[in-house]
């Protein structure tokens, strides 16, 4: 059908693009080769950040009608973030359905475009990491915490998640 060679053929532009350019921070490919639509993710902690140093994996899923819709990311590696729901879920604007937000927080053009391809979409994922949202967390209590207490129990969390990705990484 026209719709998956054109979703195939964005996909082989993102993947040429990626190998032509890698970004700073992160790498991406293919799950399995015969699946264009399941991509997985290491993003490598931000420098001066609490998550300098982790190596996060997560899966990068897309709809069939990609890039009309956006993909779902989900983190395979544990990770304590106020926009990361506890089962790995990254909430975050980039990633919404596109159109009207009908809760009023985000404006149309801060949430999915066709024009976002796996490199924009990593570059928000990254600096969500360094700069987290927490008007309206995924994870409510990562929130609490990073507000509350951002050098205690919310750093301890993810200096913890930090050395399990780091032990993960190798095997």
């Amino acid at each position: 059908s026209a719709s998956f060679r054109s979703a195939s053929s964005v996909q082989q532009q993102n993947s040429e693009m990626l190998n032509k350019n890698p970004v700073e921070g992160f790498s991406a490919g293919l799950i399995d080769d015969d699946d264009i639509y399941k991509w997985e993710v290491v993003i490598i902690g931000p420098q001066d950040t609490l998550f300098e140093g982790g190596f996060f994996k997560a899966y990068l899923t897309f709809p069939y009608d990609y890039p009309l819709r956006p993909p779902k990311m989900k983190f395979i590696t544990e990770i304590w973030h106020p926009n990361v729901a506890k089962n790995g879920e990254v909430c975050i604007s980039i990633l919404h359905e596109p159109g009207e937000d009908k809760f009023g927080y985000e404006k149309p053009e801060e949430r999915w475009l066709p024009i976002h391809t796996v490199e924009t979409i990593m570059i928000s994922v990254i600096s969500m990491l360094a700069d987290p949202n927490s008007d309206s967390p995924a994870n409510v209590d990562a929130a609490k915490e990073w507000r509350e207490d951002p050098n205690g129990e919310f750093k301890r969390k993810v200096a913890r998640c930090v050395r399990k990705s780091q032990e993960m990484a190798f095997d």
